[in-house]
């Protein structure tokens, strides 16, 4: 059944571009999964998500690597020190409730402007931008997608369609980045991932495919913002140990 609820997850995701990282966190939490295990589990779904997305993004030539380049370079090292960063399970369910609440903050009250064309991205603040993403996405585990694309797109750095191409490739290499400082410091992820992976896979090839056909953007934010709003009361109110 849980699987069932990582695939549900992932696919809603995929319309939107993302790779699920918050979602994934958020279904942990209900299901009172152990702190340490929640960071890596929902990194190593976040690559499995994002390896199809980035696939098909670059299969159909929407990915401006130009673009990419410096906000990955800048997150690498900050996303691998997020990783070795081991926090108490009461600091760690606290700081991501926080960062689940804002997360469904930037969905609720994010709105893409389709008439927002690319423009230059200066260097220093992109880097800024991607170092601060990359440290938030080792540290909880959240991919950084669903903070990136927001700032991208209210920034005129990026399209939305441009920022959805550029955040599943950011979510893939910081995941793995911080996935392996997570498993350095001995965090590894649950036993059951691999069926986790599966069902998170299937998502995000239904989502990312035809999802966008049947499910419209304002329908999956308003049940993405009800799911992490939910599981982050659920975090600071009702911490797992």
């Amino acid at each position: 059944m849980l699987t069932i609820f990582f695939a549900t997850v992932s696919l809603l995701y995929a319309t939107v571009g993302q790779a699920g990282g918050t979602a994934f966190l958020a279904l942990m939490a209900f299901s009172s999964f152990p702190s340490t295990q929640m960071r890596p589990t929902a990194l190593l779904l976040n690559i499995v998500a994002a390896t199809y997305s980035t696939w098909l993004f670059n299969r159909g030539a929407y990915v401006d690597w130009k673009k990419l380049k410096p906000l990955v370079i800048a997150s690498v090292p900050t996303a691998l020190i997020g990783g070795f960063t081991v926090l108490s399970p009461r600091v760690y369910n606290a700081i991501t409730g926080v960062v689940l609440l804002i997360a469904a903050a930037v969905l609720l009250l994010g709105r893409a402007k389709k008439d927002v064309s690319d423009c230059d991205a200066p260097l220093l603040g992109t880097m800024a931008t991607g170092a601060g993403v990359g440290f938030v996405s080792g540290v909880t585990g959240v991919g950084g997608g669903v903070f990136l694309a927001p700032i991208l797109i209210a920034l005129r750095w990026a399209s939305p369609k441009q920022a959805a191409a550029l955040s599943a490739p950011f979510i893939w290499v910081n995941s793995a980045i911080g996935l392996v400082g997570a498993v350095y410091v001995g965090q590894l992820p649950s036993p059951q991932t691999w069926q986790y992976a599966l069902g998170a896979l299937v998502g995000a090839m239904i989502g990312t495919t035809v999802g966008l056909r049947w499910l419209s953007e304002k329908t999956t934010r308003y049940v993405l913002v009800v799911i992490l709003a939910a599981a982050a009361i659920q975090l600071i109110a009702f911490p797992t140990r």
